[in-house]
């Protein structure tokens, strides 16, 4: 498995991975710096970890492919 396969700005999804990625970043830092009640803290949870296990799954087509 060759990393440097993960960089291929050509390639949609690469960008895709990108966006979902700083998307995670970004959700994981409004769950810990706004005072959220328990439903707004499970929901921003949850698209956070989608969004890493998407930007993660692209990832791996990035690297197989």
């Amino acid at each position: 498995m060759k990393l440097s396969r993960l960089f291929q700005p050509r390639n949609p999804l690469f960008w895709t991975m990108v966006v979902l990625n700083l998307l995670s970043a970004a959700l994981a830092w409004i769950s810990h710096t706004v005072p959220l009640g328990a439903f707004a803290s499970v929901v921003v949870a949850v698209f956070a970890l989608g969004n890493a296990v998407l930007g993660t799954l692209l990832a791996w087509r990035l690297v197989h492919s």
